[in-house]
């Protein structure tokens, strides 16, 4: 099984110094996508330069000409289908079909409350986004829509002319459990993960595969409930909250044995967050792009 090896670029630079040149190295370097989170902030960046995530990637998209480029991941803690539909169509156009929704329910951090509102329970979070998602595909997919739902609504939608991918452009459904399982089933191009949030400070690895190994099982089950073929959609694993930590950064060795014990399991992507000096991510430059250019001829 082929994998891809990706990158999340967090929108901390301002694009004239230094934001633009992260991108276009990405793409010099091969990634086949470049991410960014879609948050107003996030934990130990809230106090420091952030970014909206759908400008920078429609800047992305016109310094760049061949990499792919997505979030990671987009909710609806702030964001509404109607208006998020223009715009990622919008997107698709500037990019030429080269874009990919990360799409989750969301947390309970800083967006959850932004708006004014108190932070939604896990139920709440699920209802919402089992019924954003559906209409955010109508919305993408239909001509003209009209909706009315207890949460989200449309109408009269226009949906013209539609994404430059066809039917729509493709949505990485972040889901750990039975319900987002289910969405990301039937509405997924692609199935996201981070791993087991539980595992990150007791666990080991070899827990963390197994819960992994788990976790593809479930979409597998809400696949064969649809009568979906679970090999229909890519699995995408975002690294960095596994009991590893960093350490499978710390070498191409490290790198490369990492990948292929998650490429048995199943997974098509690994993102790995490019480096930011003095954090969580502070991955050495040079073993980054050793990484970046060595790593994926290495596991053939």
């Amino acid at each position: 099984m082929s994998l891809r090896l990706s990158t999340v670029i967090l929108p901390i630079d301002r694009w004239h110094e230094g934001g633009r040149t992260k991108w276009q190295r990405a793409e010099e370097l091969g990634f086949h996508t470049a991410y960014t989170y879609d948050h107003l902030s996030w934990r130990t960046f809230r106090d420091g330069p952030w970014f909206g995530a759908l400008p920078t990637l429609t800047a992305a998209a016109t310094a760049t000409e061949r990499l792919r480029l997505g979030t990671l991941v987009t909710s609806p803690n702030f964001r509404h289908p109607v208006p998020l539909a223009k715009e990622l169509m919008s997107l698709d156009d500037i990019s030429n079909g080269r874009i990919t929704l990360g799409i989750g329910a969301g947390g309970k951090g800083f967006d959850g409350a932004a708006l004014g509102q108190d932070p939604w329970t896990p139920r709440e979070r699920a209802d919402r986004f089992g019924e954003f998602l559906p209409l955010l595909d109508r919305l993408l997919t239909e001509w003209e829509t009209d909706a009315g739902g207890s949460f989200y609504s449309a109408a009269e939608y226009r949906n013209v002319p539609g994404c430059v991918q066809g039917p729509r452009l493709p949505f990485a459904v972040a889901a750990t459990g039975p319900r987002g399982m289910r969405l990301a089933a039937q509405y997924g191009q692609a199935w996201v993960t981070t791993g087991d949030p539980k595992l990150y400070d007791e666990g080991t690895p070899e827990q963390s595969v197994a819960a992994l190994r788990d976790q593809i099982d479930k979409l597998g089950k809400a696949c064969a409930e649809l009568g979906r073929d679970e090999v229909e959609l890519d699995k995408i694993l975002l690294h960095g909250f596994t009991p590893d930590r960093n350490r499978p950064l710390e070498s191409v060795d490290a790198f490369v044995d990492f990948a292929g014990r998650h490429r048995e399991l199943g997974f098509t992507e690994i993102v790995i967050h490019w480096p930011i000096a003095d954090s969580d991510f502070a991955t050495a430059p040079a073993v980054f792009e050793a990484i970046a250019t060595e790593a994926i001829s290495r596991l053939g």
